[in-house]
């Protein structure tokens, strides 16, 4: 975005969440119809500009003048809300810029979600709003909403309850109907808000426009997005960036992650790694946090919004019931977090006021006993006692049956605890609300987390936990000659052809040669000795051994009437020949793959436990390229089959830095590449003599064609 782009969006964003003046273009006065709400909303939640509605059937709405036209108001506006159909939109924005206005919320539906007479419909409305310099949110959204200044530009139901506590998070999402749910969850739970927006098609202002302006704001530390389009990766590093630079958090929600959002890959890699591997990985390297559902997502706003991150995965249970407590454990280890024993020096205190029969290790379960004479004081100070301990990053407390008037003292003991607190602890209620509701009422209204399940608790608190900042990497030099090697109309490259490819890269392969006939198989053979291994070679067979297409352990003898047994089995598809290689010792294997389909972010390197089983097992790391040799290592580290290459059960383990340097040369190359690479993978990336050798087995690149010059990026 150029600078003056910039300043002009600013200036719109400023407008629609700061407006000192807002007209209601189509505000209507039938109680229950959805275009009421926004006058209603801006009147009863205490918006202190100006409030112009714009219809010519009113003389006035709910106590004030309305206008027929946006050519007669009394002042300028900044911000026009459309509730008019969608043919009208584009007809009405000279007058919306004529008001002054520098934004406007199209609120109808019918443009490009409909098909392609609405497509073309947002395309023009789009083009009138930039020819008169107005910036617009939507179409087909429930508009903006900003706490702090009162200002409700936005029909949605969720606000019929009142407004959510004035907070530190942001919300901005394209679906209007998950915003409602995510307003609705705020205010029953005591999240705090500070400004919503839902964005619907996004024909101009986009979730991360928007993000990028609300991470500014002094009052926001949370960021939360709900994105169901892809993103570009350009604009999502540098919102993630800043939101890191300025230490706010970045919680995201993500949906249309599969089905027709996944795209046909040829490699196993790219069948495995999913449609939005490298938005993952570059949310990963910027310590983003990515929910599973409505809940998860609510749940864990509310704690990076209230309660400290976590300096490390220790977590420490304290429950009033040892079954409650084992189930928290088991779920705790599920995502990640340790559970350990506590000191000696913190079990010694915890046996003072914890009954005989109860548990001070961890889980630490305090029994129904402690509470025998309806008093929540030792309770409180147990928890007290285990949020010191050193060896504790997190608590989280799980409470059953305690019901009343003791839970009501218990709501205010456990207060006095957060206050105090300066690690994160997460409190499970398994109560039934009714027997609750003042205590839950007490600590909503404080917008103190209290949850319904050990699950839900374990994974926010593993959330809280800081992610290590990304080591920078120091990639190695790719040579010269081979991205020289590449033909330039792109297309795959087979094994055989990409040869010249690893040669020049100094990656290992089999000593090997490409032949058409048996006659030159046999050559071959003679030249390097058996058993030999046979593969067909064929821009169009890219998985051979699935087709019949690979014969092991020939012999020198056997190698002429095999290939012509693999020619024939082929004939008449777009065939080489058949590659006849030396057959490599034995050893554990890897792939090895690069993917780069998601525009504008890095390749994206994936590692995982290789051969014909790597579709089957799925054990992969993945991040963004490039990597260097002890980056790379830490990948394959991070495996979990890790411990069959690294020595398993007295097996003799096996040196990583032939492997290392292979895949830290591949993930230097594929940046270099940039849009011209697709995919490329080596599987398997064989480890030979212990280790000290890595030898690329099979080899699979596609490739776009070199752009003309000056021409568009692929």
């Amino acid at each position: 975005m150029t600078e003056s782009a910039t300043r002009t969006a600013g200036t719109a964003l400023e407008a629609l969440f700061r407006p000192r003046a807002v007209a209601i273009l189509g505000a209507s006065g039938r109680p229950g119809n959805p275009f009421a709400r926004p006058l209603q909303y801006l009147q009863e939640l205490g918006f202190t500009g100006g409030i112009h509605p714009v219809n010519p059937n009113y003389v006035t709405l709910r106590g004030i003048p309305c206008h027929p036209g946006l050519d007669v108001l009394p002042e300028p506006v900044d911000l026009v809300l459309m509730l008019v159909a969608a043919g009208e939109v584009a007809r009405q924005l000279p007058a919306v810029a004529a008001a002054g206005a520098k934004a406007a919320v199209v609120f109808a539906s019918g443009f490009a979600e409909v098909g392609p007479d609405g497509l073309a419909l947002q395309r023009q409305m789009v083009a009138t709003a930039r020819d008169h310099g107005v910036r617009l949110l939507g179409p087909n959204c429930q508009g903006v909403l900003s706490v702090h200044d009162r200002m409700a530009a936005t029909f949605t139901a969720a606000l019929e309850t009142g407004l959510p506590r004035p907070g530190d998070v942001a919300y901005i999402g394209q679906s209007g109907a998950v915003g409602g749910s995510v307003l609705s969850l705020a205010r029953e739970r005591g999240l705090g808000i500070g400004a919503w927006t839902s964005t619907g098609n996004q024909a101009d202002l986009s979730a991360l426009e928007i993000g990028t302006y609300l991470v500014e704001d002094p009052r926001i530390e949370v960021l939360t997005l709900y994105l169901e389009s892809p993103v570009d990766g350009v604009e999502y590093a540098r919102l993630v960036g800043r939101a890191r630079e300025l230490g706010k958090a970045v919680l995201v929600l993500r949906s249309a992650r599969s089905g027709a959002g996944a795209r046909a890959a040829a490699s196993h890699t790219g069948a495995i790694i999913g449609p939005d591997a490298a938005f993952r990985a570059m949310s990963a390297e910027y310590g983003v946090i990515e929910a599973d559902d409505v809940e998860d997502f609510v749940a864990t706003a509310q704690a990076l919004s209230s309660l400290p991150r976590a300096a490390g995965r220790r977590l420490a249970v304290v429950t009033t019931s040892g079954g409650a407590g084992s189930l928290a454990a088991d779920q705790a280890e599920d995502v990640g977090l340790v559970v350990e024993p506590l000191t000696a020096d913190t079990q010694q205190r915890l046996v003072e006021v914890v009954p005989a029969f109860g548990a001070v290790t961890n889980p630490v379960d305090v029994t129904a006993q402690m509470f025998r004479n309806d008093e929540v004081t030792e309770f409180v100070q147990v928890c007290r006692t285990v949020l010191a301990d050193p060896g504790v990053d997190a608590v989280l407390v799980a409470l059953t049956m305690v019901t009343g008037q003791l839970a009501t003292r218990m709501a205010a003991g456990l207060a006095e605890v957060w206050d105090g607190a300066d690690k994160p602890m997460e409190v499970v209620w398994l109560a039934g609300r009714e027997q609750t509701a003042e205590a839950r009422a007490m600590l909503r209204d404080q917008g103190r987390p209290v949850l319904d399940s050990p699950r839900l608790a374990t994974r926010v608190l593993r959330a809280l936990v800081r992610a290590d900042p990304p080591r920078s990497a120091h990639p190695l030099p790719v040579p010269a000659a081979a991205p020289a090697a590449l033909p330039a109309a792109g297309g795959v490259l087979t094994e055989a052809t990409g040869a010249v490819l690893l040669d020049a890269l100094g990656v290992a392969r089999p000593a090997g040669r490409l032949v058409r006939t048996g006659a030159q198989a046999a050559e071959v053979a003679a030249e390097l000795g058996g058993p030999l291994v046979l593969k067909i070679q064929s821009p169009g067979i890219l998985h051979k051994t699935e087709r019949g297409g690979v014969r092991v352990g020939v012999a020198v003898d056997a190698a002429a009437t095999a290939v012509d047994e693999l020619l024939a089995a082929f004939a008449g598809e777009d065939v080489d020949g058949v590659l006849v290689q030396a057959m490599a010792g034995s050893g554990p294997e890897l792939v090895v793959g690069l993917t780069n389909d998601e525009p504008g972010f890095p390749p994206l390197l994936t590692v995982g436990i290789g051969g014909t089983a790597t579709e089957l097992y799925r054990d992969t790391v993945s991040r963004l390229a490039p990597v260097d040799p002890a980056q790379a290592e830490a990948m394959v580290r991070a495996l979990r089959a890790a411990p069959l290459l690294t020595g398993h059960r007295g097996a003799p383990g096996h040196d990583l830095a032939a492997a290392a340097r292979a895949i830290a040369l591949l993930s230097s190359l594929a940046v270099e590449l940039g849009d011209r690479l697709a995919e490329l993978e080596i599987n398997p990336l064989r480890l030979g003599d212990g280790g000290a050798t890595a030898v690329a087995l099979d080899f699979l690149m596609r490739l776009h064609p070199t752009p003309e010059p000056g021409g568009p990026r692929l």
